[in-house]
């Protein structure tokens, strides 16, 4: 109910003399109207009092990805695709307390439903596990993905990577070749700037001579 409509309220429940029985009504209609405002009778008002943050999830040993989005009341909802398969989504709802933890269900677009239940680090972090079909999930919002390994039951022999700004599960083997490459790419050219300071300080010397 919007002011004008609060006004025009007040003045139908008004004589022209008002008594007793008059005021009374009159404040009942205006409290009840105070209420309606504060009630959020829009989606847009709830809106204000929300959060939206990254979903990291591993389910049947895929990675999905996504976003979290809750509310001051402890209720939200998510919505996640797989990475491999961005055809795959989720989309499910949750509630929370400080006191009891989360506890949320969703249905994926390929049949799969799923239950779980998370534990709130902070007011936008936190980390669960539950069941996606007939398989396991482990999940984390909030957290960033390096943030998030230890509370996600990875594949074997995977981690979690990037491509490009993309986020991806690869192979352990093939990060360690590539730090390996890196370090050894570093020590190279350690040894050559050596090289080069000392050649260049004989050139002086030599100069000098």
């Amino acid at each position: 109910m919007r002011r004008g409509a609060i006004a025009t309220a007040f003045a139908n429940a008004s004589p022209a003399s008002p008594g007793p029985a008059s005021m009374y009504k009159m404040l009942t209609m205006g409290l009840a109207a105070s209420v309606g405002l504060a009630g959020w009778p829009d989606p847009a008002g709830a809106e204000l009092f929300s959060k939206t943050g990254p979903v990291i999830a591993i389910m049947a040993n895929d990675l999905f990805v996504g976003e979290a989005k809750g509310h001051l009341s402890g209720a939200g909802t998510i919505a996640i695709h797989s990475q491999r398969n961005p055809e795959v989504t989720c989309t499910g709802q949750f509630t929370s307390s400080a006191e009891r933890g989360g506890l949320g269900q969703m249905r994926c677009s390929n049949g799969a439903t799923g239950t779980y239940r998370f534990k709130r680090m902070t007011l936008e972090k936190g980390y669960g596990t539950g069941s996606y079909g007939q398989s396991s999930m482990s999940f984390t919002y909030g957290l960033t993905a390096g943030e998030s390994e230890p509370y996600l039951k990875l594949p074997p022999g995977k981690k979690l990577g990037r491509n490009g700004k993309a986020l991806e599960l690869v192979n352990v083997d093939k990060v360690r070749d590539k730090n390996r490459q890196e370090e050894s790419s570093l020590q190279a050219l350690k040894s050559w700037s050596v090289e080069r300071y000392r050649a260049v300080l004989a050139l002086l010397h030599g100069k000098g001579d």
